[in-house]
């Protein structure tokens, strides 16, 4: 597959796996390639049903409908731990502003009883923000993570074994606390003559991502250097990624592909899940032997000098929530800022 003739991404079939040997291995092959050339791909059979991805997309609908007042009261500078709402503009991607509303959870556990003397990622951790006045939001939402989880770990053992690696190589990464992360999107209309950033250019920190979308088209793959295409909606897809936990460990053999989000025209707008499946935070990420073949392909990790890739996964999460959230970091973390300036500066 050339990058240079790329048009549109690859779509996989995740019921292959349920076929013969044949189909099987066609899949892994597939899947691999995908991987390697591209980093983006359609998933389609991925067995969420269409009522459940309907009802999330209903959810977040209802949940952007909210009036302000409802959706300040679980606004993510109530939260330690990264989740709750954020108005258009609140984000930042490399310094400039997300023109989105969002909502964010991750896994619903306790917040953990720590001191500053401890690494500052493991307040991370802890309960999510919940609108009283949208009771049915929080079990759908748990829902669609317990399923997606289970669908990413599949997809992530699909993955090992299409890198010739044991199925089980990853699992003491994510281990039995992965780190889940869901967030619902809405991409306002944009003038053409202000800044079309619904999300500015990026690649994703964690093993795998999975987006559904509506209607409206707006993501853009970068397949090559300043070319870029576009991830149409495909009906009852998931656009999938991998991210930078598994170029690094791989090598650079698999590489983390930067996108974007094109903000929709005026009167028009776009929602979208994202779900991000990633390493436990206390996982330090390993350099994975592949067999010769493979690894004398693989190119090393690519590291932004100003957004280093780090192999401990609670800082580098935490590293990319600090830049995107810096109102949350001021309010929670002033003690790492003031200690790792160096990082997100």
């Amino acid at each position: 597959m050339s990058k240079t003739t790329i048009q549109t991404l690859p779509i996989l079939d995740l019921l292959a796996l349920e076929g013969t040997a044949t189909d099987r291995a066609a899949f892994l092959e597939q899947l691999r390639l995908a991987a390697r050339d591209i980093g983006f791909f359609y998933l389609i059979n991925h067995g969420i049903s269409p009522i459940l991805q309907q009802a999330v997309q209903d959810e977040a609908q209802q949940f952007f409908t909210l009036p302000e007042a409802e959706k300040q009261k679980v606004a993510m500078i109530h939260s330690p731990h990264f989740r709750g709402y954020n108005r258009a503009a609140s984000e930042l991607t490399r310094g400039k502003p997300d023109w989105r509303e969002q909502f964010d959870i991750g896994a619903e556990r306790l917040a953990l009883s720590i001191n500053e003397s401890q690494p500052g990622w493991l307040r991370l951790q802890g309960p999510n923000l919940w609108p009283e006045s949208q009771p049915t939001l929080k079990p759908t939402l748990l829902q669609f993570q317990r399923e997606m989880t289970a669908v990413a770990l599949k997809l992530l053992r699909t993955f090992a074994q299409a890198l010739k690696l044991p199925a089980d190589s990853f699992d003491n990464l994510y281990g039995n606390k992965p780190n889940e992360h869901i967030k619902l999107i809405r991409y306002p209309g944009k003038s053409a003559t202000d800044s079309n950033q619904g999300v500015g250019a990026h690649k994703d920190s964690g093993f795998l991502s999975f987006l559904l979308q509506d209607q409206q088209q707006g993501l853009q793959v970068e397949v090559t250097p300043d070319n870029w295409i576009d991830a149409a909606p495909l009906p009852g897809s998931f656009v999938v990624n991998i991210g930078e936990l598994l170029e690094l460990a791989t090598n650079g053999y698999l590489r983390a592909t930067v996108h974007r989000v094109i903000s929709p025209p005026p009167g028009q707008e776009r929602q979208s899940i994202a779900f991000f499946l990633g390493a436990q935070l206390d996982a330090v990420v390993p350099v994975y032997a592949l067999p010769p073949e493979l690894a004398q392909q693989a190119l090393g990790p690519e590291s932004d000098p100003h957004n280093p890739l780090l192999r401990d996964v609670g800082w580098n999460y935490l590293k990319g929530r600090l830049r995107s959230h810096p109102d949350v970091a001021e309010r929670y973390y002033p003690d790492v800022l003031r200690n790792s300036t160096e990082l997100i500066a």
